[in-house]
């Protein structure tokens, strides 16, 4: 394939990668790509890598979170049962993933992204702190189950003020 075809992607990872043969020398895993703040514009693609090298850096080097750029070559489907999926060549670590160094944190708070939007849940409230990747407040959902009303809520002021 041609070097002119490869695409580039930002992208954060999405859950912990896996291998993808039994030594490990490729490696599978999923990136969210968010190209707007549009939540209707994210989308999950697996990716996978097939150099040794570089498989070992994904499986060994990357943890949830972890904000990356992709380049590869797009996989389209042959068949309606296959999938779509990104053939890694080159991979770069833009932001690391917020490490916790209280080992009491660990435990009792997560930090979730929902696309552009990151969420704090705290084991000691239902209530759910909520900003967008940049830092901006969006508010305090009072249960997890409310954070889509909040997110909602959020984009209509956003669109209705022209920002």
């Amino acid at each position: 394939m041609d070097t002119n075809d490869a695409i580039v992607l930002d992208g954060f990872l999405e859950e912990a990668t896996v291998p993808g043969d039994l030594h490990g020398s490729t490696a599978r895993f999923r990136i969210t790509v968010s190209p707007t703040d549009e939540r209707t514009d994210e989308m999950v693609l697996p990716c996978g890598v097939t150099d040794p090298e570089l498989a070992h850096a994904v499986l060994h080097d990357l943890v949830p979170v972890d904000k990356l750029r992709v380049t590869g070559h797009l996989r389209r489907p042959r068949t309606p049962d296959d999938p779509v999926w990104l053939a890694v060549t080159t991979l770069a670590v833009l932001e690391t993933a917020p490490l916790l160094t209280d080992p009491g944190a660990v435990t009792t708070a997560v930090l979730e992204r929902y696309g552009p939007y990151v969420c704090w849940f705290d084991a000691d409230t239902d209530a759910v702190d909520v900003f967008t990747e940049t830092g901006t407040w969006v508010g305090t959902a009072p249960a997890p189950d409310e954070i889509g009303d909040l997110l909602e809520a959020f984009e209509q002021r956003q669109s209705t003020s022209g920002e």
